[in-house]
C-alpha cells in the first residue's frame, strides 16, 4: 500500500516528455490553507488529433437507449476501457484503482430543472453489481476512512426522474474526497457554476474524471503516490478534473477545463483560479476527450478567443 503524502496545489511537478509551461501560472495565496504552486508541464496548441470511431459496445442496463448514449457522447468518447451506461449519463471504470475513468454528462436547462417530485434522501450509495467483486468498491471501504463518497456525476445534474438521481449514486462513480473544504464546499461550487450554465448555452457537455499527479521529492526524483482506503484497496485521487463544452443556438461552442486538488481549498478562491489548457489534462489522464468537436465551431476556451 503506497501511503499518500498531501498533494499541495503548491506541489512541483514535472510529467517527464511534456512540453514546458505552467498550469497555473497565476499567483494562488489564497487558494488553499497551505500554499505553493502547482505545475503541470504542457501547452494547449491543437484540438484533438483523434480520429472519430464508431460508438463501441457498451454494457447498459435494460431500457437505456443508444440514442440517448449518442446524445451524452456526440463529441466522441475519451476512451474504451470498461464503458458503462445508465440511464442519463456515461461512465468508463478503472478496475484495478476502483474509481471511474470518466464520466461523460449531457446537461440542458430542462435536465437539470429540479422536480420536486425527486427525493436525493431516498438515494442510497450502493455498490456498482454490474463489476466484478474483485474490482469494485464497497461501503465499508469508504467506513471510518476521513474520506466522502464523492459524486463524479453529480447529483444534482440528474434530478429531474428519480432513477436517474438514483443512479448517481452507485459506487462506480464515486472518488474518495475530502469531505469539508473540499466535496461539500469548492467542487460542489464547481457543479452548481455548470448547471447554471445550461441556463445560457442551449447543449452542456460535461467531462470528469481523477488524476494521480506527480511530485518531486527532496531526493530529487518525481514519484506519483497516493493513499489507498478499505479493504478492496480503491484509490484516493490527488486531484479531479471538469471539463465542458457549451454549445450556442448560433452551433459554436466554448470549452472550459478545470483541476482542483483534492483537499481542503479556501472557498472564497475564484473558480477561474482553477482553469487549466485542457490538453494537460488529456497529457496527465492518458485520454483524448471530444475527440468530434470542429475547429473551426470552438471559438473559445477558457474565456478566451481561438
Amino acid at each position: 500500500m503506497i501511503l499518500f503524502r498531501k498533494f499541495l496545489i503548491g506541489s512541483s511537478l514535472t510529467l517527464t516528455g511534456f512540453f514546458a509551461g505552467s498550469l497555473l501560472e497565476r499567483r494562488r495565496k489564497d487558494a488553499c490553507k497551505e500554499t505553493h504552486s502547482l505545475q503541470l508541464p504542457g501547452l494547449f496548441d491543437a484540438v484533438y488529433a483523434a480520429t472519430p470511431v464508431s460508438v463501441p459496445d457498451i454494457a447498459s442496463p435494460k431500457g437505456v437507449t443508444s440514442s440517448r448514449v449518442s446524445q451524452i457522447m456526440k463529441y466522441g468518447f475519451p476512451g474504451f476501457d470498461q464503458i458503462r451506461s445508465f440511464d442519463d449519463y456515461v461512465l468508463s471504470y478503472d478496475r484495478r484503482n476502483r474509481v471511474a475513468h470518466w464520466v461523460f454528462e449531457h446537461l440542458t436547462a430542462d435536465l437539470v430543472k429540479h422536480n420536486p417530485d425527486v427525493d436525493r434522501a431516498k438515494c442510497d450509495f450502493k455498490p456498482d453489481d454490474t463489476i466484478h467483486p474483485f474490482f469494485r468498491s464497497e461501503n465499508s471501504d469508504y467506513k471510518h476512512s476521513g474520506f466522502d463518497r464523492g459524486h463524479l456525476a453529480a447529483a444534482g445534474n440528474h434530478k429531474s426522474i428519480q432513477k436517474h438521481c438514483e443512479d448517481t449514486f452507485f459506487l462506480s462513480n464515486m472518488a474518495p474526497q475530502v469531505g469539508s473544504g473540499f466535496n461539500r464546499d469548492a467542487w460542489n461550487k464547481l457543479e452548481k457554476y455548470v448547471r447554471k450554465l445550461t441556463k445560457k448555452y442551449i447543449n452542456v457537455y460535461c467531462f470528469t474524471g481523477p488524476l494521480y499527479l506527480p511530485r518531486k521529492e527532496n531526493d530529487g526524483k518525481t514519484y506519483v503516490k497516493y493513499q489507498v482506503i478499505g479493504n478492496n484497496s480503491v484509490a484516493v485521487p490527488t486531484h479531479f478534473f471538469k471539463v465542458v463544452v457549451c454549445e450556442r443556438s448560433d452551433g459554436k461552442l466554448e470549452m472550459e477545463a478545470y483541476v482542483m486538488p483534492n483537499q481542503v481549498i479556501n472557498n472564497e478562491t475564484s473558480l477561474t483560479m482553477f482553469q487549466v489548457p485542457p490538453e494537460t489534462i488529456e497529457r496527465a489522464a492518458g485520454l483524448l476527450f471530444f475527440s468530434q468537436v470542429n475547429r473551426k465551431a470552438l471559438v473559445s476556451i477558457n474565456g478566451k478567443s481561438v
